[in-house]
């Protein structure tokens, strides 16, 4: 009889040593003459538990936490491959409270399948929904997307399904699906986690997307730090064109799509659109001027639709689901679910997919377990570097796109960061200027000259150097660069320094002296 055993091939994972377990496991069961097969899957999203191995056991998958290679021969010695009892026995891994309680629309295969198994996938529901798509036809697809409410969960959080419509109405030979894998901002790891645990499921969405809007041609932007998601997208990609899910008249549906996976140059505005297609293009990640919007002349001038990773992932289930059960989940005008992640200074670090309107209070408490340090939730920045800094007492704001406007906050792409009270809040409105100006493409003053200028007064007042001008002077500067800034880049660099002057102004007098 043969044992599988499930070991993460996830970056997180293999960055505490999965590789290292899996090896491990492979050379005990050779010693001790056992039949098994090693599975390397995604992540289940419980970063803190990792490397998570699972044992499958009748009909249940058995669950170790933070196994290391070390433990392997004791955990055989437990009775491992029997689902023996040993320190690091979670149980289930569908009894684990952290993973039970998400509501799983977007990362429900995650952790699941093998992703480069193509029989896997295709047992749980792998490209289903693009038959019935193809049954729908186009606008019935587009349609779907629209009643759902989807929005881009890149950051803007604009509606996808209006997006999809103006490139399906646009005139055009040639039309483009754009995958935003650019995945920069800080505290940001949900489109990497979906790549490496389902990316045939992308795959999957961009074929749809294509054949909603009339695009026989996909590219996925591919942030160049991500080389373990390089390798899998790349054969994931290679296993549907040979089994007839990419290329001409894929499974006999009259319709062609093919994907290619480009390598970014590791620059962080290469994440805003525009600047994206240019890269694509072969030129420099320089930000365009709009209008014209990408859906009306986008990559090589042609209509393209540009969406992130889990803003195309969610559309498989709307296809096969139905968008009113999307928009059953959710808030206001933010429906469904994102994908959460928690990072900075907390004790259970990961992936939560949960419908909007969780509080970051929940977030971080029931599903995060507090600071890692113990101590006091001093803030929270949501959304990535050009996100706002939220003081404790906001922690019960709702995460809804609205909500969170209304308090000079945004969701943005859902990394939460937080700090505890030891952190110096000036020092981060210091690093927003600092990071505005090392990442600005150049193309426009206010962000390029304003973020200098932004980095100098910031210094001055932390010196105690005129500190009521320098504050008046720093408030007239994120006026500027937020009226008259290109793109998002030096527009949204105010926030997370107009956040701190708003709630921590003591912390440029305590910042004097300290090492930055």
């Amino acid at each position: 009889m043969t044992t599988r055993i499930f070991v993460p091939r996830e970056t997180a994972a293999v960055s505490v040593g999965a590789d290292d377990v899996a090896i491990a496991i492979a050379r005990q069961a050779k010693e001790h003459g056992a039949a098994i097969e090693l599975v390397r899957n995604g992540s289940w999203g419980a970063s803190w538990l990792e490397p998570l191995v699972e044992v499958v056991v009748g009909d249940k998958r058995i669950a170790y936490g933070n196994v290391a290679a070390d433990d392997v021969p004791g955990l055989f010695e437990a009775g491992f491959l029997e689902g023996g009892d040993h320190e690091q026995r979670l149980g289930p891994i569908d009894e684990i409270p952290y993973l039970i309680s998400q509501e799983r629309w977007t990362f429900w295969r995650c952790g699941l399948v093998a992703p480069l198994d193509l029989g896997d996938f295709m047992a749980h529901q792998g490209f289903k929904a693009f038959e019935k798509a193809v049954e729908l036809g186009p606008q019935g697809v587009i349609d779907a997307v629209k009643e759902s409410g989807l929005r881009g969960r890149g950051g803007a959080g604009f509606p996808a399904g209006i997006k999809w419509q103006t490139v399906a109405d646009t005139d055009g030979e040639q039309k483009y699906v754009a995958c935003n894998a650019d995945e920069g901002d800080s505290g940001t790891f949900s489109d990497r986690m979906l790549m490496e645990g389902d990316p045939l499921g992308l795959i999957e969405s961009m074929m749809i997307a294509g054949f909603a809007v009339g695009a026989s041609k996909g590219y996925i932007y591919l942030r160049s730090e991500y080389p373990l998601t390089h390798r899998i997208l790349g054969k994931a990609i290679e296993l549907a064109r040979e089994a007839g899910w990419l290329g001409d008249n894929i499974n006999g549906s009259g319709f062609d799509f093919d994907i290619e996976l480009h390598l970014g140059a590791g620059s962080y505005v290469c994440g805003e659109e525009t600047a994206m297609l240019e890269s694509l293009e072969g030129k420099q990640g320089l930000v365009r001027a709009k209008p014209p919007l990408p859906a009306v002349s986008g990559l090589f001038g042609k209509p393209t639709v540009v969406n992130n990773v889990v803003t195309l992932a969610s559309v498989p289930n709307i296809v096969n689901l139905g968008g009113d059960r999307y928009a059953a989940m959710g808030v206001n005008r933010s429906k469904g679910t994102l994908a959460f992640q928690l990072a900075g200074n907390i004790k259970r670090g990961g992936l939560v997919e949960k419908s909007f309107g969780v509080t970051l209070r929940e977030l971080i408490e029931d599903y995060g377990g507090g600071t890692a340090s113990g101590r006091p939730v001093k803030a929270v920045q949501v959304g990535g570097p050009l996100g706002a800094y939220i003081p404790a007492d906001q922690l019960d704001t709702p995460l809804d796109y609205e909500a969170f406007v209304d308090i000079g906050a945004l969701v943005g792409h859902g990394g939460i960061v937080v700090f505890d009270d030891s952190a110096n809040m000036a020092l981060q409105a210091r690093f927003a200027m600092e990071f505005c100006a090392i990442e600005s493409c150049g193309k426009c003053t206010p962000c390029r000259i304003g973020s200098t200028r932004g980095v100098e007064v910031i210094d001055r007042m932390m010196t105690g150097e005129d500190r009521e001008e320098n504050y008046d002077l720093l408030m007239e500067l994120c006026d500027t660069m937020e009226d008259a800034s290109l793109c998002a880049m030096g527009g949204m660099t105010p926030f997370p320094v107009r956040s701190v002057l708003k709630y921590y102004g003591e912390d440029f007098a305590s910042a004097v002296g300290v090492d930055e």
